[in-house]
């Protein structure tokens, strides 16, 4: 938790108080979360396509390999994929699709 120092006249001068903070501690890449999951990483680029960073999904730009970004999600974001990925192989099997995408 992030911590500030205020100073003003209801306080003693170098008193602590709370400051908000971001939550989010971490990501993890779409690659170990597939492998995390057991799904096709293609399988979830496309369900998380629509996903916006509410939903949990941020890009982690970089150097290098990374320059163009790599998706990543917060651990909200892995929740949110996989109701995506549950909801996905249920429209599946109604529809009579093949639910096999590894």
């Amino acid at each position: 938790m992030e911590l500030e120092i205020r100073r003003d006249r209801r306080r003693r001068p170098g008193c602590l108080t709370f400051a908000p903070v971001n939550k989010v501690h971490r990501v993890t890449t779409i690659a170990r979360v597939a492998e995390m999951l057991g799904e096709d990483e293609e399988l979830l680029w496309d369900l998380a396509d629509e996903m916006d960073p509410e939903a949990g999904l941020i890009w982690v730009y970089g150097t290098g390999e990374i320059a163009e970004g790599v998706m990543a999600f917060t651990d909200f974001g892995i929740e949110t994929l996989t109701d995506l990925i549950e909801a996905h192989r249920e429209n599946q099997s109604r529809t009579g699709a093949s639910t096999d995408a590894k």
